[in-house]
């Protein structure tokens, strides 16, 4: 499989729908090496970010957040690639009808460049093993630890751009968007980048992880892997959605969900290994 790789900041947000007019003003993202890997038809599959390795604290200090954000603990994450977007209904509806998968619910918002949602966590694996199949390389879901890396782009606040969740910043519940209260995803792309050049890590949809949920951050691996204790009745999921409160998408908060759960708020992105 071939690859392109672009510049993170001169890379602009597909069909994105125009920004709020109370949307913050756009700060420049770290220019990182992005890739599309070439599937067996000659289409270009999702954009991804390559993102360096590094350490950070993962969690909630303290007595801040939620009790299953602590302990707060030293990780250590290996280089990896990391999508730009949440999956699109673009994305998955090509693998659903390549393989014969059954197509998502869009819940009348429509397709194209909005998230996928109604997609269980095994349907997600079954995606990044097709697209492993296309491209010759390795998508899989994120760890929680990578996930919580890469949503935070090098910052250790609330939100990857400050302690508030300010208005027009993403999409959720309260966020000040032309989508609020609950009314509907937006397109991928319609509000800033995080530093690390990637839309959507806080609001829009809750995006399945690798992990199994454990109630703590107690014995948690500090490599970055996933955590996948078997037998897992509920797995991860990260980022906050649409019909949730500005609260839910710290980049530290934590929700679970069965496996089996397909659901209007909940999507996922992908990893690559390098």
């Amino acid at each position: 499989a071939s690859a392109a790789g672009v510049s993170a900041a001169a890379s602009p947000a597909p069909d994105a729908a125009p920004r709020e007019s109370n949307a913050a003003q756009p700060s420049e993202p770290t220019v990182l090496r992005t890739v599309r890997d070439r599937l067996s038809d000659g289409s270009m599959g999702p954009l991804m970010v390559a993102l360096p390795g590094g350490s950070f604290r993962m969690g909630s200090p303290g007595l801040a957040g939620e009790p299953d954000e602590r302990p707060e603990h030293e990780v250590r994450i290996g280089g990896f690639l990391m999508s730009a977007h949440e999956v699109t209904f673009a994305d998955y509806d090509r693998f659903a009808r390549s393989t014969g998968r059954r197509l998502p619910e869009d819940f009348g918002w429509g397709r194209g460049r909005r998230p996928v949602v109604d997609v269980s966590w095994t349907d997600a694996q079954a995606y990044a093993y097709w697209l492993s199949r296309q491209t010759g390389r390795t998508y899989r879901l994120p760890s929680e630890a990578e996930w919580e890396y890469a949503a935070r782009a090098g910052t250790q606040s609330s939100y990857w751009w400050g302690l508030n969740a300010d208005a027009g910043r993403a999409q959720c519940f309260d966020c000040g968007t032309a989508w609020d209260n609950g009314r509907s995803t937006a397109p991928v792309g319609s509000f800033e980048a995080n530093p690390f050049g990637l839309w959507d890590t806080a609001g829009n949809v809750l995006e399945w992880t690798a992990d199994c949920y454990q109630p703590t951050y107690e014995g948690a691996p500090a490599d970055g892997s996933a955590w996948d204790q078997q037998p897992c009745t509920a797995r991860v999921a990260r980022g906050g959605a649409f019909n949730k409160p500005a609260k839910s998408m710290r980049s530290a908060a934590r929700a679970q969900f069965a496996p089996e759960a397909r659901i209007n708020m909940l999507g996922f992105r992908l990893a690559r290994d390098e």
